[in-house]
């Protein structure tokens, strides 16, 4: 016989969410949100999953969302577990993936009274998500009907923002009264709005005007719309488009590796290599060096294309076009006066002159961290979607063509390394293409809890480059020349990941060196029964410096 919540307030609450489609919903254990797991994993319309920790659990809810394209919710018992989710909805908020927040809470009379259990959980996510509500509690006047519209009006805006969005849910004690039937509750007519656009004549002039256009793609999932319609912008050479890995847009035209190109631009090549006109789609980009370039070049137009954020990031935006990028381009092709421009030639040659010595410097490279990640690029099997972890991992992933066939995953939105291990399986756990992550092993075991999940499929692939420390830190400028690097920036240790796999129940192998490597990677990615982990030991290689010398020889 089913079982159900007598909570009026939670089964209005699931009515709500079949209503809008909600479906997915990643548990962690409580008593307070006992009404929240009864009703949940009793209503054959959803599925849920158990995950014990709320940081992990909320990443790997973020991970279900990103691969499903549509909220998934997550519910916790009250006090510190609600904030253990804030990491992944700090990631959540920027980078735009819908997460709704069904936080259980003490009676709202119980806050600063010394409770167990009890914080000041009330809008306690105000600062990064797109709404905060609190629903009343059954005895209260008009709750139904106030919790109805509540619920209703959190739901639609996670939905429109395509953001986190937090309910609060205070529940008084008893906790574990059961009913056996739900009463019926009236139907939602869901309504969506498309916001639509058209493109202004002045845009149109001023992008025909232009003769020095660049189109510069932060994070964004893949998208071959866009990028049709893109390469019709630079079949005749008009315009330089610069991509990313995870911008997940590919094209033999577009400049896909900005740190290769820009990595060492003077003064001088600010100017030079400047745009009058440049134009932005995407999030956040991993280069620092475009950043500086674009900053110092001081575009004469900025325009930034996006439907939720608009940021001025090189302090020149002029324009915020809200619509959907290949919607925008989409509109502008017919009108635009796609001719040969020298801006695209310039470009052309820096890129030529580094590509060469790119390849060369590849061909002489050793085994080591840099020789790694031009490897797996070309081994890692097309129908994988590739989820890469912060730091290092995606600085390297962005010297090579990641993104020519595969689809490419990296939490940019913060660009912190805590939850790489838990959205990465929870977008495994979603998805009908097999995933791999590529991660270091400082995020790897940061995020160990990412493994505590039954859900993970067998087909399911981690590669953990452990070269003995947050090597970051040895690439970039400064903290090499301090005393604390080893200890508490690089964090130097001797550790490995061989019994967490075990322990986890993965399939483990571990490198130390390049023929053993190209040998078990072919077997590495077989069908078997379980998970697998790779664990590349490269801590006797100084990476760094390798690293370095590659960016010495494009000079």
């Amino acid at each position: 016989m089913k079982q159900f919540s007598a909570k009026r307030s939670i089964q209005v609450l699931g009515h709500l969410l079949q209503q809008y489609g909600i479906e997915k919903m990643v548990i962690s254990p409580g008593s307070r949100n006992a009404p929240l797991a009864i009703h949940f994993s009793g209503i054959d319309a959803f599925e849920c999953f158990s995950i014990v920790d709320e940081r992990s659990a909320a990443f790997t809810a973020m991970g279900m969302a990103k691969s499903l394209k549509k909220p998934v919710a997550i519910s916790c018992t009250s006090g510190s577990a609600a904030v253990n989710y804030y990491p992944a909805i700090t990631e959540a908020f920027y980078q735009n993936i819908p997460l709704l927040i069904l936080t259980a809470d003490r009676p709202t009379d119980f806050v600063d009274l010394f409770d167990g259990q009890t914080i000041r959980q009330k809008n306690v996510f105000h600062q990064h998500s797109y709404g905060d509500f609190e629903l009343l509690e059954d005895e209260a006047e008009n709750a139904e009907e106030q919790n109805f519209k509540t619920i209703k009006t959190a739901i639609e805006l996670c939905i429109e923002k395509q953001g986190p969005v937090h309910i609060n849910i205070p529940l008084s004690e008893p906790l574990y009264n059961l009913v056996y039937e739900l009463p019926i509750f009236p139907e939602v007519e869901i309504v969506k709005q498309e916001k639509p656009y058209e493109i202004s004549s002045q845009l149109v002039s001023e992008f025909n005007q232009a003769k020095r256009i660049l189109i510069l793609a932060g994070t964004s999932d893949h998208n071959p719309e866009l990028e049709s319609i893109l390469s019709q912008f630079v079949k005749n050479h008009s315009v330089v488009v610069l991509t990313e890995a995870n911008s997940n847009l590919y094209h033999d035209k577009f400049f896909n590796h900005i740190d290769r190109y820009v990595f060492n631009f003077s003064e001088e090549d600010f100017r030079t290599y400047a745009p009058d006109l440049l134009i932005t789609i995407g999030q956040n980009v991993v280069s620092k060096k475009v950043k500086e370039f674009l900053r110092k070049a001081k575009p004469t137009k900025h325009w930034h294309i996006d439907q939720h954020w608009f940021p001025n990031t090189y302090y020149a935006l002029t324009e915020k076009i809200d619509a959907k990028p290949e919607i925008f381009f989409g509109q502008l092709l017919p009108f635009s006066r796609l001719e040969p421009q020298a801006y695209y030639n310039l470009w052309s040659v820096l890129k030529d002159k580094r590509d060469e010595k790119h390849e060369a410097f590849c061909r002489a490279c050793g085994f080591s961290d840099f020789k790694i990640f031009e490897t797996l690029e070309q081994k890692i099997p097309e129908n994988y979607h590739v989820h890469i972890s912060n730091s290092s991992a995606i600085r390297y992933a962005e010297l090579f063509p990641y993104s020519k066939n595969h689809h490419i995953f990296c939490n940019r939105g913060t660009s912190g390394i805590d939850g790489s291990t838990s959205t990465a399986m929870g977008y495994a756990m979603m998805n009908e293409n097999p995933v791999i992550l590529i991660t270091g092993e400082l995020s790897f075991m940061y995020d160990i809890n990412g493994l505590w999940n039954q859900y993970i499929p067998p087909y399911t692939r981690i590669i953990v480059v452990n070269n003995g420390e947050g090597n970051i830190f040895r690439i970039i400028p400064g903290p090499s020349n301090t005393n604390a690097v080893d200890e508490f920036i690089a964090t130097k240790h001797h550790k490995n990941v061989e019994n967490l796999a075990k322990h986890f129940g993965f399939g483990y192998f571990k490198v130390e060196e390049e023929e053993t490597f190209l040998r078990v990677l072919d077997n590495f990615f077989k069908a078997d029964e379980k998970p697998k982990i790779l664990e590349i030991d490269t801590s006797e290689i100084q990476n760094a410096d390798i690293l370095k010398n590659y960016f010495n020889a494009l000079k």
